[in-house]
């Protein structure tokens, strides 16, 4: 598992993983069942606090991505399909509406925007 982190980011780290982690979940990268490395690999791997990887898979085991299991470690949980697509349709209803709040402000117009999220999806 290949995760990047960076400080100037201004996200905070913990984010960062559990961001990474669920965007290979809901790709299939990482698939049900599938291990994930122990909080305290994980930090030694990326350098960083083992209380910061704790709240990385605190985030996914609230948002049911992964389960951990007390002397067995972390687990991708079982996804429904539909589930999963509910999960990336809230995400990129987020980033949307950021991107739609912004256009407003700069007064960029509807078919502009389309254009530009036309040629993303291209």
């Amino acid at each position: 598992m290949n995760i990047i982190i960076t400080n100037s980011a201004g996200t905070p780290i913990y984010e960062q993983i559990a961001s990474q982690i669920k965007a290979l979940i809901l790709s299939g990268e990482l698939k049900e069942g599938d291990p994930l490395p122990s909080m305290r690999a994980l930090a030694q791997d990326l350098r960083v606090s083992v209380i910061t990887t704790k709240r990385a898979y605190e985030i996914l085991e609230q948002e049911k991505l992964i389960e951990s299991f007390t002397g067995r470690g972390s687990f991708v949980s079982a996804q429904s399909p539909e589930m999963l697509r509910e999960q990336s349709l809230r995400e990129i209803e987020q980033h949307l509406s950021k991107a739609a709040d912004s256009a407003k402000r700069s007064g960029v117009k509807y078919d502009e925007l389309a254009d530009i999220l036309r040629m993303f999806m291209e």
